[in-house]
Formats: structure tokens, C-alpha cells, sequence
């Protein structure tokens, strides 16, 4: 879906201007995005396999909800949103925790360079709570051992999302701490 997201400088800070998504993916523009890392105090963390017709990195395994920001809206209203669409649960925003904002470039096409300062949060959740993953974008949900998730990026699994170790293992080391 095509939405209205903020710009922001090279240095993450607002420019007071909005654009459609597909707007500032086709000029390179900076915009905020969430990546909300849902985990279990018992040593698991959610992977999302992303649907098969993502444009980025379509079925592969990543961050357990991750979206872009709208126009306007707050990082944690932005996260509870994208955590409601995609995997149907109702959160407390006053349980995310604000882990780390990672400023990402990649370039997938001539029309589609991601430029994104992710704000990265963490959300304990319970392996036992319903999720409904969101159809479009979605294409499975699993709890994975954090040790199994760490040993996928070690060997450099190719079902994960690629060019985001560090960012894993920056995750994986946070959501040790909790268990």
C-alpha cells in the first residue's frame, strides 16, 4: 500500500515534508520505518517469513514485524499499528522497549532505493498469545530458540533476509539479556 511517510535528513531528523512511500523509495529519500523484535522470557524470539509478493526480500525470514511509519504518526503508534495489521495482536505501547535505531541504505532496483532510519523495538509476548499473520504481507509466523535463530546467522542461512547480520546479532545479544 502506497502511504504517506515523513522525509528525514542524512542524520534522521524531521524535514517538516511527506511524500508516498514510492515517492521517496524512488528518489533515495531518508524516512523512519519500525522493527518491532517480539520475544518470549523463556529464550524465543518470532520470526515473520515475508509474503511472497514483497517487493524486498519476498519469503524470506526476518524481524518478527517490521513497516513503515505514517506521515504524522509516532514510532510507538507506527509499531503498535504494524503489530495489530500484521500479526493481529493488541498491544501496551508502554511494554516496547526502544532498543536501537539503525540508519540502512539499499538499493533493490532503479525505482526502489531504501534509505530508512529503522527504529528497533523489543516486545515481550507470550508463545501462547493468537496470531493472525496479515494474508498480503505475511507469509508464515514461528517461534525460533534464540540459539537456533543465532546459529541461521552464523552460517548465514540464505532464508534470511541478507546484508543484516549485524542487526541480528546487535538483537540477538539485547534478547539474551532478557532470559
Amino acid at each position: 500500500m502506497d502511504e504517506y511517510v515523513d522525509i528525514l535528513d542524512e542524520e534522521g531528523n524531521y524535514t517538516n515534508t511527506s511524500l508516498l512511500k514510492s515517492e521517496a523509495h524512488k528518489q533515495g529519500l531518508f524516512h523512519p520505518t519500525v522493527h518491532i523484535w517480539c520475544y518470549d522470557p523463556h529464550g524465543f524470539v518470532l520470526l515473520q517469513q515475508r509474503g511472497k509478493n514483497k517487493k524486498t526480500f519476498p519469503s524470506l525470514w526476518d524481524v518478527s514485524v517490521a513497516g513503515h511509519v505514517a506521515a504524522g504518526e509516532s514510532l510507538e503508534l507506527g509499531a503498535q499499528r504494524e503489530i495489530s495489521e500484521e500479526i493481529g495482536v493488541s498491544i501496551q505501547i508502554q511494554k516496547l522497549e526502544k532498543f536501537k535505531v539503525f540508519k540502512t541504505e539499499h538499493r533493490h532496483s532503479a525505482i526502489l532505493f531504501d534509505r530508512e532510519f529503522t527504529h528497533t523495538f523489543l516486545y515481550p509476548l507470550s508463545q501462547k498469545t493468537k496470531l493472525t499473520p496479515q494474508a498480503s504481507e505475511v507469509e508464515a509466523l514461528k517461534w525460533l530458540a534464540i540459539e537456533e535463530f543465532e546459529k541461521m546467522m552464523d552460517s548465514k542461512d540464505t532464508r534470511l533476509v541478507p546484508n543484516s547480520e549485524n542487526r541480528y546479532q546487535e538483537v540477538i545479544t539485547a534478547l539474551k539479556a532478557k532470559y
